[in-house]
């Protein structure tokens, strides 16, 4: 498994396993299939509600703590200074762990300031090993990292084949952050699994079009937490790592690029109303 180095020295798995919509019932049951299938980086948050069947999940599985790279995020009704702080202990709790390999903020709504101040104090307690942001755009993320003490090691964004972040992940690096994607197969969206090119692409390496999308954003740098409930798609999703595409393919691929979300703006007025209804 390829491994990406932190600004702090701290080394990650460039592949995970994303507990993204798996229900409670159900987090426990894949989670332990996707360490057993090889996946050693489960990416949960305190909103997916499923912390205690992560943490359950690696406690059962016989690996030693330090073979398990866990991430979590503090949610929006977590923020402010106090309230973080004490979400994190008890996401330490729900995790059984004494310490989190990386922690986020989820969104760049609320009090994002004394949420990341509490972050960087639970850091230097060795409570995190790693802090960052989650959904944070240039404006944001420049605003954050510019005026605080630690600045964000990794951001996790929107990051597929039709949303590229070419741009917003030049602004991470610049502060030595490294992009993280989620949805890294777009949920499925705009035709992906059909998609002529990707398919096209694989069929010269004998491998699917979701392996082709993966394997492109792992050559892009970035880290990805692909996720499914299925063993076997579990099993094809980390099998990207005997082949590598051309620099013409990097290229072809990169006209997938349509620069908006497949989601939501992080920056309307209306998304901005819905995480407030979230807290």
């Amino acid at each position: 498994m390829n491994t990406i180095e932190l600004r702090n020295g701290v080394r990650m798995p460039q592949m995970g396993y994303g507990v993204y919509q798996v229900s409670p019932s159900e987090c426990e049951r894949c989670v332990s299939d996707a360490l057993e299938v090889g996946y050693r980086m489960i990416d949960t948050a305190q909103a997916y509600a499923n912390e205690e069947g992560v943490g359950a999940a690696v406690a059962k599985s016989g690996l030693r703590r330090d073979e398990v790279f866990l991430v979590s995020k503090v949610w929006i009704s977590n923020y402010g200074y106090e309230k973080a702080r004490a979400s994190i202990d008890e996401s330490l709790r729900k995790l059984r762990t004494d310490h989190i390999d990386l922690m986020l903020l989820h969104q760049p709504f609320c009090d994002r300031y004394g949420a990341y101040r509490a972050l960087e104090e639970a850091y230097k307690e060795g409570k995190l090993r790693a802090i960052g942001v989650s959904n944070f755009y240039p404006d944001h993320f420049i605003d954050l990292a510019s005026n605080v003490e630690i600045p964000p090691m990794v951001n996790q964004v929107e990051m597929h084949v039709f949303d590229q972040q070419t741009s917003p992940q030049k602004t991470m690096e610049e502060f030595g952050c490294r992009i993280m994607s989620w949805g890294p197969l777009a949920e499925g969206r705009n035709g992906f699994f059909t998609q002529p090119l990707l398919a096209e692409v694989g069929a010269q390496y004998g491998k699917t079009i979701p392996q082709v999308a993966l394997r492109w954003l792992i050559q892009r740098g970035a880290i990805i937490i692909p996720k499914s409930t299925h063993r076997e798609r579990m099993e094809q999703n980390i099998d990207i790592f005997d082949f590598e595409l051309t620099e013409q393919d990097m290229e072809r691929i990169a006209t997938l690029d349509t620069g908006k979300s497949l989601f939501f703006d992080h920056h309307d007025g209306e998304t901005t109303r819905m995480f407030m209804g979230w807290r």
